[in-house]
Protein backbone atom coordinates (compact mmCIF):
# COMPACT_ATOMS: atom_id res chain seq x y z
CA UNK A 1 0.00 0.00 0.00
CA UNK A 2 1.44 3.51 -0.61
CA UNK A 3 2.00 5.97 2.08
CA UNK A 4 2.94 9.63 2.06
CA UNK A 5 5.09 11.29 5.25
CA UNK A 6 3.76 14.50 6.79
CA UNK A 7 4.74 16.66 9.98
CA UNK A 8 3.03 16.73 13.13
CA UNK A 9 0.88 18.20 13.86
CA UNK A 10 -0.25 17.84 10.38
CA UNK A 11 -0.70 14.49 10.11
CA UNK A 12 -2.75 14.16 13.29
CA UNK A 13 -5.22 16.83 12.26
CA UNK A 14 -5.70 14.77 8.79
CA UNK A 15 -6.28 11.81 10.55
CA UNK A 16 -8.63 12.78 12.74
CA UNK A 17 -10.73 14.35 10.18
CA UNK A 18 -10.03 18.11 10.65
CA UNK A 19 -7.57 19.01 7.71
CA UNK A 20 -8.78 18.10 4.54
CA UNK A 21 -6.17 19.16 1.96
CA UNK A 22 -2.14 18.15 2.28
CA UNK A 23 -0.13 20.72 0.29
CA UNK A 24 2.85 20.26 -2.01
CA UNK A 25 4.91 21.77 -4.24
CA UNK A 26 3.66 19.01 -7.07
CA UNK A 27 0.80 17.67 -8.49
CA UNK A 28 -0.62 14.01 -8.32
CA UNK A 29 -2.46 12.13 -10.42
CA UNK A 30 -2.53 9.02 -7.67
CA UNK A 31 -6.42 8.27 -6.24
CA UNK A 32 -7.00 5.96 -3.77
CA UNK A 33 -6.63 5.16 -0.32
CA UNK A 34 -2.91 5.48 1.32
CA UNK A 35 -1.30 6.12 5.22
CA UNK A 36 -0.33 8.26 6.67
CA UNK A 37 2.96 8.50 7.80
CA UNK A 38 4.05 11.15 10.66
CA UNK A 39 8.05 12.12 10.35
CA UNK A 40 10.22 12.03 13.20
CA UNK A 41 10.36 15.33 12.77
CA UNK A 42 8.38 17.62 15.94
CA UNK A 43 10.44 18.96 18.57
CA UNK A 44 9.08 19.12 22.11
CA UNK A 45 8.62 22.89 22.48
CA UNK A 46 6.09 22.77 19.15
CA UNK A 47 4.50 19.41 20.62
CA UNK A 48 3.84 21.45 23.77
CA UNK A 49 3.02 24.63 22.16
CA UNK A 50 0.22 22.70 19.83
CA UNK A 51 -0.97 20.71 22.96
CA UNK A 52 -2.16 24.41 23.89
CA UNK A 53 -3.20 25.83 20.18
CA UNK A 54 -4.82 22.21 19.07
CA UNK A 55 -7.18 21.56 22.20
CA UNK A 56 -9.95 22.71 20.15
CA UNK A 57 -9.88 19.80 17.41
CA UNK A 58 -9.46 17.36 20.76
CA UNK A 59 -6.29 15.80 23.07
CA UNK A 60 -3.05 15.17 21.25
CA UNK A 61 -1.56 11.95 21.78
CA UNK A 62 1.66 11.47 23.70
CA UNK A 63 4.58 12.72 21.54
CA UNK A 64 6.20 9.62 21.46
CA UNK A 65 2.75 8.40 20.09
CA UNK A 66 2.83 10.30 17.48
CA UNK A 67 6.33 10.10 15.16
CA UNK A 68 8.31 7.69 13.21
CA UNK A 69 5.59 5.85 11.70
CA UNK A 70 1.87 5.22 10.26
CA UNK A 71 -0.24 6.75 11.96
CA UNK A 72 -3.54 6.52 9.91
CA UNK A 73 -5.05 6.50 6.66
CA UNK A 74 -6.90 8.52 4.19
CA UNK A 75 -8.24 8.40 1.00
CA UNK A 76 -7.17 10.88 -1.65
CA UNK A 77 -9.79 12.33 -3.68
CA UNK A 78 -8.42 14.75 -6.14
CA UNK A 79 -5.37 17.31 -6.43
CA UNK A 80 -6.48 20.88 -7.33
CA UNK A 81 -4.64 24.27 -7.50
CA UNK A 82 -7.48 25.79 -5.72
CA UNK A 83 -9.97 25.77 -2.64
CA UNK A 84 -11.70 27.76 -0.21
CA UNK A 85 -10.36 25.33 2.44
CA UNK A 86 -8.71 26.62 5.33
CA UNK A 87 -6.16 24.27 4.88
CA UNK A 88 -5.10 25.05 1.16
CA UNK A 89 -2.27 27.10 0.39
CA UNK A 90 -1.20 25.57 -2.59
CA UNK A 91 0.37 25.62 -5.21
CA UNK A 92 -1.09 21.80 -5.21
CA UNK A 93 -3.17 20.13 -2.90
CA UNK A 94 -4.41 16.53 -2.34
CA UNK A 95 -7.97 16.62 -1.23
CA UNK A 96 -8.13 13.93 1.28
CA UNK A 97 -11.24 12.04 2.57
CA UNK A 98 -12.28 9.27 5.14
CA UNK A 99 -9.40 9.77 7.06
CA UNK A 100 -8.99 8.12 10.22
CA UNK A 101 -6.49 7.38 12.94
CA UNK A 102 -4.34 3.93 13.81
CA UNK A 103 -1.88 2.77 16.60
CA UNK A 104 1.36 3.88 15.59
CA UNK A 105 3.02 1.55 13.25
CA UNK A 106 6.84 2.37 13.71
CA UNK A 107 8.52 2.51 10.12
CA UNK A 108 10.92 4.78 8.31
CA UNK A 109 9.23 7.63 5.49
CA UNK A 110 10.58 8.73 2.14
CA UNK A 111 9.79 11.56 0.09
CA UNK A 112 6.84 11.95 -2.14
CA UNK A 113 4.32 8.59 -1.94
CA UNK A 114 6.17 5.08 -0.84
CA UNK A 115 5.21 1.41 -0.53
CA UNK A 116 5.16 0.61 2.94
CA UNK A 117 7.63 -2.02 3.51
CA UNK A 118 6.43 -5.64 3.79
CA UNK A 119 6.70 -5.93 7.61
CA UNK A 120 4.25 -3.06 8.13
CA UNK A 121 1.83 -4.11 5.38
CA UNK A 122 2.11 -7.12 7.70
CA UNK A 123 1.44 -5.74 11.14
CA UNK A 124 -1.31 -3.36 9.47
CA UNK A 125 -2.82 -6.63 7.86
CA UNK A 126 -2.66 -8.48 11.42
CA UNK A 127 -4.22 -5.79 13.17
CA UNK A 128 -7.02 -5.47 10.97
CA UNK A 129 -7.90 -9.41 11.39
CA UNK A 130 -7.70 -9.24 14.85
CA UNK A 131 -10.26 -6.14 14.66
CA UNK A 132 -7.92 -3.41 15.85
CA UNK A 133 -8.55 -1.72 12.95
CA UNK A 134 -11.42 -1.51 10.91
Amino acid sequence: MKAISIRQPWAWLIVHGHKDIENRTWPTNFRGRVLIHAGTTYPKRDYLDDVDSLASYGRLLAREEMIGGIVGVATITGCITESASEWFNGPHGFVLANAKPLPLVPCRGALGFFDAPPDVAAQLRQMHELGAIA
